[in-house]
């Protein structure tokens, strides 16, 4: 009786492993349905209705007048339709637009209206004729190749930002901006959308992966001194070829003037 009672109360030898197999399973799964509710919820409230109605009122009272109300486009400004959400957050969220007045591009400068407004009126475009979206969370951390980032950049973007994103001018009055400071958010809408003179990348030309690279490349050498010490505005061999001419040049004549008068 004792050994038969022994016999029954051992364990089958893959029990521990099938109890920890149904302890993963459970709260994998429930770690997995949390964060799927909660994502959704996010963008429930960003597509809500509600929103998308705030945005219509802030679309009529500030941007019909120029883009109409259908977003069709008038003489004084273009059509909105298939622009998406992207272009919007871009746009309203750095102050371009609305515009203060006519000029060669839309200057960035403080922003009209909050974040949220921002979103409303970018969930407002979006639902009328849908467009590049808001980029994810997960491409906009500058955790990704700042190598590849940096090549892309030279071959892509250089000759209009500059080799250190210190921006530079353009025909026409226009300019390419300083990317210094600017939020990654902003960063992957203006290459998604290609806002004022620059091209558009969607991601058949630099995929999502290469454009977070991009951004981890200019928030690297944002973040990191330069290793030759003093930049000269980051403008490259015109800037540091004209302070060698006008400094050390004028060093060396005012050494033989010096001289001259010693010598007298």
């Amino acid at each position: 009786m004792a050994r038969r009672s022994r016999k029954a109360s051992r364990r089958h030898p893959l029990a521990t492993v099938v109890l920890i197999a149904i302890g993963l399973v459970v709260t994998g799964g429930g770690y997995a349905a949390f964060s799927s509710t909660t994502t959704a919820t996010a963008d429930t409230e960003i597509t809500s209705q509600a929103v998308i109605d705030e945005g219509e009122k802030l679309f009529a009272a500030n941007c019909a007048t120029c883009h109409g109300m259908s977003l069709e486009g008038t003489d004084d400004g273009p059509a909105l339709i298939g622009v998406g959400a992207a272009s919007v957050n871009f746009q309203v969220g750095t102050g371009r637009m609305p515009m203060a007045m006519q000029g060669p591009q839309a200057m960035q400068k403080p922003t009209q209206f909050t974040d949220e407004q921002t979103l409303a009126l970018a969930a407002y475009v979006a639902s009328i004729s849908p467009g590049p979206a808001i980029p994810d969370e997960s491409l906009l951390q500058a955790d990704g190749d700042a190598a590849n980032g940096g090549e892309l950049f030279r071959i892509n973007c250089a000759m209009c930002h500059n080799v250190a994103g210190a921006g530079g001018a353009l025909t026409e009055g226009k300019y390419a901006p300083e990317l210094t400071g600017v939020l990654a958010t902003h960063i992957y809408e203006a290459m998604l959308t290609g806002p004022q003179n620059m091209p558009v990348f969607n991601d058949d030309n630099l995929t999502p992966e290469d454009k977070r690279d991009i951004i981890t490349y200019l928030k690297y050498i944002e973040n990191n001194p330069s290793p030759g010490g003093y930049e000269l505005g980051a403008l490259g061999p015109v800037a540091e070829g004209l302070f060698a001419w006008i400094f050390g040049l004028g060093a060396i004549i005012g050494l033989m003037v010096w001289l001259t008068a010693k010598s007298n």
